[in-house]
């Protein structure tokens, strides 16, 4: 009875509509969505890990902003780098935290090529965030986590580029 139980449930779950579409990418995958937004989106991409607490420290406000500043033209882009076998903690962390959309997924969390790829500057620590204006010019990035001034600052930035 348990195991039909239990079986029940998982069909439950994986038969539920989530509002997030994960995406397994590398860094050109990530650029070429980024460019979809050129001349229309300014563009804020959040590298994090479920593992990391500056990262998650970090959602709540991002999310905030990315609502304020939605209308006048920010979309804002999540990757994990957790590995490819955290997909379902990952997926589950989003909806939790209300995150909709495409967000990425990224297994190569130690692949010195996948970080060069997306910035020669980046070392690998996260959170990681890279902020592109309308024009799909990169503008600002940083490591490490920053306070929601900050993230603010850099998304007028970005708005007004």
């Amino acid at each position: 009875m348990k195991k039909i139980s239990l079986l029940l449930l998982f069909y439950i779950i994986g038969c539920a509509k989530s509002d997030v579409d994960l995406r397994i990418v590398d860094a050109a995958d990530i650029f070429e969505q980024v460019q979809t937004h050129k001349g229309q989106e300014s563009v804020l991409v959040n590298f994090w890990a479920t593992h990391c607490s500056p990262c998650i420290e970090e959602f709540p406000y991002i999310l905030e902003l990315e609502k304020k500043y939605k209308d006048r033209g920010l979309k804002v882009y999540f990757v994990s780098n957790d590995w490819l076998d955290r997909k379902g903690a990952v997926i589950e962390f989003l909806i939790n935290i209300g995150v909709k959309g495409i967000s990425f997924l990224t297994d190569e969390l130690d692949d010195n090529e996948f970080i060069n790829n997306i910035h020669e500057d980046w070392s690998g620590a996260l959170p990681f965030t890279l902020v592109f204006d309308k024009k799909g010019n990169l503008i600002d990035y940083w490591q490490n986590k920053k306070n929601k001034d900050f993230f603010e600052s850099a998304i007028k930035r970005s708005l007004e580029s």
